[in-house]
């Protein structure tokens, strides 16, 4: 039996208790479990803004050692540190033949099977977004671990999971910021932190941090902000006024709200390029007028996963972490225990803090 936050409804409190994880099968891999951040998309899966089965184990952000295999796999052993991946392409649908492995069809489908059960009575749990990583082991598909990069401490290649791929490729893949380019980053979260590094990594000449914290100014200007911002209903203004009054070239928006996303539209210059990371709900309506479609000319476009294929980013991300240029732990402002995981939820809902980081 291994301990693990269970969601038992959704809306309902994680409840902390003891499950049975069944010994791998084909195809399979266990884990113990190193780490794993806490994400914005776990308490939207908890409140229902996202929906997976439940009762559930959540946590899709995570590293740890594999314990055991089944039969079959052959890219993982016994011993090796491995990242948690949660969204695993098929490799067979219409996006993975395209290459767009971030929009895989299936990615998901395992989050609806029975991986454990609750000790207490027998119940069914369902895995989360497939990898059940709030808890101290887990049982996953092959495909949804891939080795820990040589250089990378483990507790911290949990990050590279979620928060680090999303915030790196929306700047990367989805925006394709260049250097000498002007960036605005609304949130300063855990995925807004990668971001701001992701722009500074890329050369960009002004990295504009948005939030609604003060607080937040100091770990903005760390992860390199070179202006930051309290959101008002000014923000835009302040934005142009900044670059000139032309805007930036590129927002990347990771909060998921209809007027965040307005105001990192309206931030952007005429031609420029606003990439929305953040997950909002349905109530979340974004209005924009046809004439001002057609005169600034600007690209609006979705964010999956940061447009990334873990295979191939984990080792770029990797090399940007040994070279110093990449710091995984700056992200992370809080250490906590299983049962710090619905205080982590209530600081997220206030705006405080960046990634807190379940350590086991």
């Amino acid at each position: 039996m291994v301990r693990a936050a269970v969601l038992p409804a959704v809306g309902a409190p994680l409840e902390i208790a003891e499950i049975d994880l069944p010994a791998p099968g084909p195809g399979q891999v266990r884990v113990r479990l190193a780490a794993a951040g806490v994400c914005h998309s776990d308490l939207s899966l908890s409140d229902g803004t996202m929906r997976v089965p439940v009762p559930a184990v959540l946590g899709h952000e995570g590293a740890g050692t594999v314990v055991s295999v089944g039969e079959g796999v052959t890219g993982v052993a016994p011993g090796d540190g491995v990242v948690l991946n949660w969204a695993p392409s098929c490799g067979r649908c219409h996006a993975c033949s395209l290459g767009e492995v971030w929009l895989c069809a299936n990615a998901l489908t395992g989050a609806g099977d029975v991986y454990a059960r609750r000790a207490s009575d027998g119940s069914d749990l369902h895995p989360g977004l497939n990898v059940a990583a709030f808890a101290e082991e887990t049982v996953v598909a092959a495909g949804c671990v891939l080795p820990v990069p040589d250089g990378v401490p483990l507790t911290d290649a949990a990050l590279l999971g979620c928060a680090v791929l999303t915030g790196y490729g929306a700047v990367h893949h989805s925006a394709r910021v260049r250097a000498g380019e002007s960036v605005a980053v609304f949130g300063v979260g855990g995925v807004g932190l990668a971001a701001l590094q992701a722009a500074r990594i890329a050369g960009a000449s002004q990295v504009i941090a948005v939030d609604i914290s003060p607080e937040k100014e100091s770990l903005a200007r760390e992860a390199g902000a070179t202006h930051y911002l309290v959101a008002s209903d000014t923000t835009a203004r302040e934005i142009r006024s900044l670059t000139g009054k032309q805007g930036v070239d590129v927002a990347v928006e990771c909060v998921g709200r209809a007027v965040t996303i307005r105001a990192a539209w309206d931030s952007t210059r005429r031609g420029g390029r606003t990439t929305v990371v953040g997950i909002g709900g349905k109530d979340q309506q974004v209005t924009f007028n046809a004439l001002e479609i057609f005169h600034w000319g600007r690209t609006l476009s979705g964010c999956v996963y940061g447009n990334s294929d873990p295979a191939r980013d984990l080792p770029v991300l990797a090399e940007h972490v040994r070279a110093g240029r990449l710091d995984l732990g700056m992200l992370v402002t809080e250490r906590i225990g299983l049962d710090g995981i619905a205080g982590a939820f209530e600081n997220m809902l206030a705006g405080k803090g960046g990634r807190a980081l379940v350590v086991f």
